[in-house]
């Protein structure tokens, strides 16, 4: 421990006068580590307090933190929340993932089986259309085909008896003209799976077959087809408008031919194609030697 007088201060006579002259009891403030001190009065604190590193410069004092609230939660220093719109955002995606687009991108699509036999189908079938199109201009353009003209010669009527109301049992004959204007273009009509019906108010009279028979080129047939029908029961109003109608000599009825046909085009059949006549006939009376009246007739003709 120091001797004691090292701990006592200084008389006060033998401080040096200065301009600043202070009371004895402002000494002891000089020693505030935060104020400047002169010699004289570094030497003094030195002698009240002597210390080992005394000619060492002081520590800085330590920040004053600030008292944070727990109400929001602590962020690490140097964080900074900045708010940037959503659409100014530029994304850069990881290299990993650039790696896998990017080989993603460079693999080859692959087709199933299914998928490209129907692509195959899909073009065989424009092309198989293209090249009937072709076919068919050709062919229009060589052998310029004409329309086939149909009419109705002659209709005989027997087994209708209008005096009673009983049931009838027509019987009809019907002679169909068929022309053919072409030169290099003949048409076979076959028989089986053809139909030809008589109508008369919507009431089907009778029905039969047309025969099988050839319409060679520039040339002009007549066939006969024999119609039966069995037990035609005609409504109260349909019988008095039919006693009427032969008493006017004018007795429509329709006729409907449905006929499946080859088409020989030279040397080439084609594959079977309908056609479906249609004709308004009138006749005078029904009987044998009844007599057409007026007769129009108009057909259109099915390629499938």
């Amino acid at each position: 421990m120091p001797p004691h007088h090292l701990l006592s201060p200084p008389p006060i006579s033998n401080i040096p006068p200065s301009s600043d002259h202070r009371s004895p009891t402002s000494i002891p403030s000089i020693s505030y580590p935060l104020l400047k001190s002169t010699p004289l009065q570094s030497t003094m604190a030195d002698r009240l307090h002597p210390t080992a590193h005394s000619d060492q410069s002081q520590p800085p004092p330590e920040p004053v933190k600030p008292h944070l609230s727990d109400d929001k939660p602590l962020l690490p220093q140097g964080t900074y929340i900045i708010q940037i719109p959503k659409d100014q955002i530029y994304r850069i995606p990881p290299p990993e993932n650039s790696k896998k687009l990017q080989k993603l991108a460079n693999r080859k699509p692959k087709r199933s089986c299914c998928c490209r036999c129907f692509c195959w189908t899909i073009a065989a079938a424009f092309i198989l259309l293209i090249l009937l199109s072709v076919a068919a201009g050709v062919l229009y353009l060589v052998f310029r085909p004409e329309k086939v003209s149909y009419s109705i010669d002659k209709i005989s009527v027997g087994g209708v008896n209008l005096t009673s109301s009983a049931p009838i049992n027509p019987r009809l004959t019907v002679e169909i003209r068929a022309g053919n204007p072409n030169d290099k273009l003949s048409v076979f009509y076959i028989g089986k799976g053809s139909s030809v019906t008589v109508h008369y108010a919507d009431v089907n009279l009778c029905n039969g077959e047309l025969p099988a028979f050839e319409l060679p080129a520039n040339n002009v047939t007549v066939v006969q087809t024999a119609l039966r029908g069995t037990n035609i029961v005609l409504a109260r109003d349909v019988h008095s408008r039919l006693v009427r109608q032969e008493k006017e000599r004018h007795v429509p009825l329709k006729v409907k031919v449905r006929a499946p046909v080859k088409i020989k085009i030279g040397a080439v059949k084609t594959w079977e194609i309908t056609v479906t006549v249609k004709c308004d006939v009138a006749v005078d009376r029904f009987v044998q030697k009844s007599k057409i009246v007026s007769k129009k007739c108009d057909y259109r003709v099915d390629l499938w």
